[in-house]
Parts: C-alpha cells; structure tokens; sequence
C-alpha cells in the first residue's frame, strides 16, 4: 500500500494462505496391489497376533495418504507428496508414478513444473523449498542456460529476507535527462519526470481481461496493495468504480485518445505512430507516456527516442519467443547495448515481457538489461487457469474458475509477488548488492553455459563442427532451475 512519503517505512508484502478454489489433478498416483496389502496383513496378524491389531492396520503415512477408513485399500493421492517411504519399505505393495494428468497442466514452456511452482507460491506466498536438494539439470535451453554468479559475495551477512540488512527493490520509471538544459526562463527544458514502484514486478495486460470484469478488479486491487502497476486495455477501465494511479491504461494507436476519469502516472501506446503519441502527450500532459513495441526492432526504437519517447515497453510472445525466432534474452541484451552504445541507457527505461515464468527469471532480465519485468502468463496459473493447448499469443484460450473470488485472487497474487521478491532478495543477498538497481546490465554476475562449454570443450577434436551443424551441444531440460 501507499503511505505518506514524508515518513520512512520498511517495504512490506502481507501475505496469508490463500488455497486452491479449484480442485486441480493430484501430483501423484498411489498405486496399491490390494491383493497383496491384505496378504501382508494377513501375514502380520498372525505372526504378531490379535493384540496388536491396531498397530498392523494403521500403515503410517506422516501425510495422512493411508488415514481412510480402510487405509491402503483406498488412499487418499491428493495428500500425497513424493516422498516414497511407502513404496520404498513396499515395494511390491505400493508405488508412487507421477499422475499424467497433472502432467498435462500448463503447455510445453509453462510445464507442469512450472505450474507447480507458481502454485505454491501463490497459495503460500513461501519461496519453494526442496528437502532432499535440487536434483535436476543444472543447464538447458532458453532462461536454464544462464547461470547467476555468486562468487563475488561481499557480505554474506546481507539479508533482506531476514531483515539483518535492507535491500531496496525500488526502481525508477520515467524521463530521465543525463544532463539538465534550461532555457531563457531559467526553467529547465527537460525536467526529469520520474516515479518509483517498490518492485520491479509489474502486471502485464492479459488477454481478454476487458471482458472478464472480476479479473480485471482482481489485477487493479492487487496493484494497488503491492504498489506496483497494471496495465491494462482502455475497455477495461469500465468495469472500475474507482481507478487508481496504479493503473496504467494500454491505448493501441488507431485508438482514439479516452478520456479518463483519473491523471495516470504513465499511459502506454501500443505500436508506433508519431501522430498518436503526440495525441497521448497533449492528452496527458502530466503522464509518462510509454510505448510496447515488439523486441529486436532497432529502427522503431531509434525514431521513436528521437520524436521524445523514453520508457519503452519490450515485449515477445508468452514462450519467450521473439519475432525472428530468437530467444527474449537475445532481446533484451540487444536493446539495452542499443542504447548503451549511442551513451543514452540511463536515460531510458526498458520494461519487458513475454517468457518470464519463474522468480528466478527476474535477476537474470535485469541482469540481461531491464529495469524492471511485467509478467502475464504466472498471473493467470496463480489465479488456476487452464491453457487449451499451447498457449503463446493473447489470442489463444484458457479458461479461468467459474467462481472466481475477488479477495481470494487479490491474495493469491500479492503472495506471489511476496515469494519472488523474497528469491529476488536472495539473489542479490548472495551478490553483495543493497540495491536492485546495481543489477541492470551487471553481465559480470552471469554466466552462459554455451560460453563456458565452449572455453572447456572448444579445443576437443569436433566439437566446433558440431556446434556449427547441430547448434550448441546443451541438454534441453524444462524443469525449473534453483535459485542460484
């Protein structure tokens, strides 16, 4: 929430338990051989006998997937977890697979993995921990082929999470001159025009929101709560007794400038048109006034910084790919050195979207450029949305729960914004950095597995040959990767 600005207070997301409304599929299926649990138990009762009967047929389980009335003959999969102490003291009783149909949740970017990450998150607003450590791939394609680097840990002791040390996780958005200039007036010509958000973590506009009317509540209140923005289209307003600056309205360039019942602190337009921006900033002569256009399109990015714009809104599709068939880390490498090369990168904002589907996916895009991220498809799982399919542009389906409470929602997706700010702290705890700011660009923390295969194996007979045939030699693996 907002408070006054004139007293200082520690940035704070509340968060509560916020279950599923929905039932979803459970993880796991627990496959019990009836015949031979009833054969096991015959087995005991006569070797220990009648008086301890009680203790033959309680078959523990800590998760209460034994606890029905008639224990193993009908268990409980929803409860659960994984950890195969059944199966391991039973094998040829029980045993524990993965249920295909949680495994259908989500599509091939945002897997079932993904799907339960997110849901956790949001449901608890806790950062996941595995018990057992993470066991998966350290490498893959697209965000698991780059690595944060944690070598340069300055002070350890640094702890955001656990309030030893504050780590700001403000940023800045807006027009930022790198020099004043004033005029005869003595004012200046370009005054910097510039707003924080306490998070790099902005809530992108979803598709079809402007006819789902609770969504679109559930989005604008959440902003509010976390004091972040939503974007959201024009027609969607409509379903809001009482916008907030929160709000950010998306105007698509053959639109006609709306008139709203509220001063915006940034208006974005959707597609170049000099014409239509020019509209916008006459319109909203007090608004920032920014423009989303597709990643990698160098000549839009140059004239539209000349005709004035400053805060740019770069984005791919939902699988993180860019129009060329590029991966969005090649995108925002490649605008921000656009504007580092001509000495304008502090003058600018970067925001981006499209692909960032985990926590850890915010340090490494701030890493690769961005001041900050707007995510899409993550706010659709926490709030239990289903994908028909692939789900890539904002025209494709999915279908949200029928009952969709407002409270509900509105904590669900403060919970997971709470758990990725707490990740976020962990990334730049182990770094050293007190301030997410000092992240943007800082490519000296990353690491690229393709560059390091590529100094360790570059000298081996055929492997450059096999690079250039086959692309790079890495171990394509969708699983979320651990924070690192």
């Amino acid at each position: 929430m907002r408070h006054d600005e004139s007293l200082y207070h520690r940035y704070h997301i509340e968060t509560r338990d916020a279950p599923d409304i929905e039932a979803w599929p459970p993880r796991f299926q627990v496959k019990v051989r009836r015949h031979r649990l009833a054969w096991l138990l015959l087995k005991e009762i006569f070797h220990y006998g009648p008086a301890k009967k009680e203790v033959i047929l309680s078959r523990p389980c800590v998760y209460g997937v034994f606890s029905g009335p008639i224990g193993g003959f009908a268990p409980r999969p929803h409860l659960c977890v994984g950890c195969l102490r059944c199966t391991t003291q039973y094998p040829d009783v029980v045993q524990i697979v993965p249920n295909p149909e949680r495994q259908k949740l989500g599509d091939s970017y945002f897997t079932a993995h993904y799907v339960n990450t997110v849901a956790y998150e949001a449901a608890t607003g806790r950062v996941p921990v595995r018990g057992a450590g993470y066991r998966g791939r350290f490498g893959g394609q697209g965000w698991d082929g780059m690595w944060t680097d944690m070598s340069e840990i300055v002070r350890p002791t640094r702890d955001g999470i656990h309030g030893r040390e504050y780590i700001s996780t403000m940023v800045d958005i807006g027009v930022r001159p790198d020099h004043l200039a004033f005029g005869p007036d003595g004012q200046p010509v370009e005054p910097p025009r510039v707003f924080g958000v306490p998070l790099p973590l902005l809530f992108d506009r979803l598709p079809q929101v402007e006819a789902n009317p609770a969504l679109t509540r559930i989005l604008a209140a959440a902003a509010r709560e976390i004091d972040t923005l939503a974007l959201l289209p024009v027609a969607a307003l409509a379903h809001l007794a009482e916008p907030t600056p929160h709000i950010v309205p998306v105007v698509r360039a053959t639109e006609t400038v709306p008139r709203l019942p509220f001063a915006p602190r940034m208006v974005e337009l959707d597609g170049w048109d000099p014409a239509a921006y020019q509209r916008l900033q006459q319109a909203f002569p007090q608004s920032i006034v920014a423009l989303r256009l597709p990643f990698g399109d160098r000549p839009t990015l140059a004239a539209a910084f000349a005709a004035g714009v400053r805060v740019f809104h770069l984005t791919a599709d939902y699988h993180g790919q860019l129009p060329d068939g590029r991966f969005v880390m090649d995108g925002i490498r490649e605008a921000h050195l656009f504007f580092v090369e001509k000495g304008l990168r502090d003058a600018v904002t970067l925001l981006g979207s499209g692909g960032i589907i985990a926590a850890e996916h915010v340090p490494k895009a701030i890493i690769l450029g961005l001041d900050a991220v707007a995510i899409d498809t993550p706010l659709l799982v926490a709030l239990q949305a289903r994908f028909a399919g692939e789900f890539r542009r904002p025209g494709d389906a999915y279908r949200l729960p029928k009952r969709l409470p407002e409270g509900w929602g509105v904590q669900r997706l403060k919970n997971l914004a709470a758990s990725w700010r707490d990740q976020l702290l962990e990334v730049l705890g182990a770094m050293g950095l007190r301030d997410v700011r000092r992240l943007r660009g800082e490519m000296g923390r990353a690491m690229f597995q393709k560059d390091l295969e590529r100094e360790a194996f570059g000298e081996i007979e055929g492997y450059l040959e096999q690079t250039a045939t086959s692309g790079e030699p890495t171990a394509a693996s969708r699983e979320p990767m651990a924070v690192r």
